[in-house]
């Protein structure tokens, strides 16, 4: 007969462990709650979480694991501040910690969602073991390890995806036939087992000189290695002969606070401001600890002379976007595209003692573009708005991927269309439509100061304040996540 569980001892021990937790964890936080005694019973406020933990324990149907139970309290307490805040798990932390510094554990494969929620595969990183597997663009994922996609966000399979190096998965795939399949194919389903290595990050994914000597740098995501990368590249560009440049931020969803400042070094005055960030203020109304003013230190690697456009999406997100709005303030560049995503608040990463190697991801700080807005929930506008349906960016994603599938010396100078040296124009051509129109702007032959009277709009219109609560809006994401399973959107590892 199985023994009889003390629920009521179980409680306690739970409910003690959970106070000393938050003691512990929030450093002071029994005198926060003496501050706040006065303007509401915080204790009666807490009181249902005993509750609900006395019934957790004492009815569910099986005895329940103390750990996931904790676990699942933390990650509900973050879930209800905003759609940035989250506890993060050993797995993520650890997965975090290594993404900041340009490298996973994984199979190396850029997952999203397409219009019906289904998990789809964006681009496998060439070489890596998804690429090596046959895992190709657009195939469906409908399952992992046997658990089904339905219903699951890219954060949610990037997880199962993801494992120590060594280790396998097998993903369920469903593969539609492609344009060149004969007549009443149909739809094919197989499983592919892939076995997970340290996967290299890139941030620049192409380089490469386009018609009339315009250089072309795209950037997926911004980590300690990213300005590193891209001034490489643009210097390798102007022993190239490069005259003007279109720096492509589409699908990036950002990542690291500091990355963007030192992106924007690389083409702005020195001294030129960033971004600044305003957290919560002290109890006696003097600047918090997260409010800082981020500003450039170096003079530029860019000459000042070389006219510049920077490609945007509604998947430039985060880092991704304070780059966008500090060149088009500055009036450094042409902002050709759609508006972007508007996230416009600062996480910080807070490691916890209990539960071991977990951590908080706290949004602290909203940031500001130098037009003294907040964008989050609000995005920054587009100088010339150029966009594409989501069925053209397929197609244009699709075509950048099989330039350097079986060849791949060419995969920085992947094909964008007709703008794209080196490629055979046909029918089925797929223009990137920004990048085309860039570079038509370009092609006008009048002068940078021309070009920007002509089309660089007034920054109140195109960086808008957004509206002050936007904090508790619903939750939504980027739909990619080019570069890995899931990109740190995050801007500062407390140690």
């Amino acid at each position: 007969m199985m023994a009889k569980r003390d629920s009521k001892r179980d409680f306690f021990v739970t409910l003690g462990f959970l106070v000393c937790l938050i003691l512990l964890l929030s450093n002071g936080f029994a005198g926060r709650l003496a501050a706040l005694e006065g303007e509401v019973d915080v204790y009666r406020e807490l009181e249902p979480i005993g509750s609900v933990l006395d019934i957790v324990l004492r009815e569910y149907v099986k005895p329940v694991d103390m750990s996931t139970v904790v676990e699942g309290a933390l990650s509900g307490i973050m879930s209800s501040l905003d759609r940035n805040s989250s506890f993060v798990t050993a797995a993520e932390f650890e997965a975090l910690r290594e993404e900041t510094k340009g490298e996973f554990d994984g199979i190396g494969v850029s997952i999203k969602e397409d219009e019906e929620g289904k998990i789809i595969v964006f681009m496998p990183i060439p070489g890596s073991p998804a690429a090596e597997s046959g895992i190709k663009p657009f195939d469906i994922i409908v399952a992992i390890d046997g658990t089904t996609t339905e219903g699951l966000d890219t954060a949610q399979a990037a997880q199962l995806i993801r494992g120590k190096r060594g280790t396998s998965v097998t993903l369920s795939i469903l593969r539609n036939p492609g344009e060149d399949a004969p007549e009443g194919a149909t739809p094919e389903t197989f499983d592919v087992q892939v076995k997970r290595a340290r996967i290299p990050l890139e941030s620049v994914k192409e380089a490469q000189m386009l018609n009339n000597n315009v250089g072309y740098i795209r950037i997926s995501s911004f980590s300690d290695t990213t300005a590193q990368d891209a001034e490489k590249s643009i210097k390798e560009l102007l022993d190239q002969g490069m005259k003007l440049l279109v720096l492509d931020v589409r699908w990036n969803p950002g990542g690291l606070l500091s990355a963007s400042k030192e992106v924007c070094e690389l083409f702005l005055p020195k001294g030129s401001l960033v971004t600044y960030t305003r957290g919560r203020s002290t109890d006696e109304g003097s600047p918090g600890k997260d409010d800082m003013r981020l500003s450039t230190e170096r003079e530029p690697v860019l000459p000042e002379t070389i006219p510049m456009m920077v490609l945007a999406s509604s998947e430039t997100a985060s880092s991704a976007e304070i780059v966008t709005g500090a060149l088009q303030f500055h009036e450094r560049a042409i902002v050709v595209g759609e508006k972007t995503f508007g996230k416009g608040s600062v996480q910080t990463v807070i490691p916890l003692q209990q539960p071991a190697n977990t951590a908080l991801r706290l949004t602290t700080a909203l940031y500001y573009t130098p037009a003294n807005v907040t964008i989050d929930h609000q995005g920054i506008l587009p100088d010339v708005e150029v966009p594409m349906t989501r069925e053209q960016e397929l197609a244009l994603a699709k075509q950048m991927y099989q330039a350097f599938e079986h060849n791949p010396e060419n995969q920085y100078r992947q094909n964008h269309g007709s703008m794209t040296p080196g490629y055979e124009i046909t029918e089925e051509t797929v223009e990137d439509l920004p990048l085309l129109r860039a570079t038509e702007i370009f092609a006008e032959g009048i002068s940078w100061q021309e070009l920007l009277q002509k089309y660089h709009r007034d920054v109140h219109e195109t960086q808008v304040a957004a509206e002050t609560n936007t904090l508790t809006a619903p939750s939504r994401s980027p739909l990619t996540h080019d570069d890995s399973e899931v990109l740190p959107d995050t801007d500062a590892i407390e140690p």
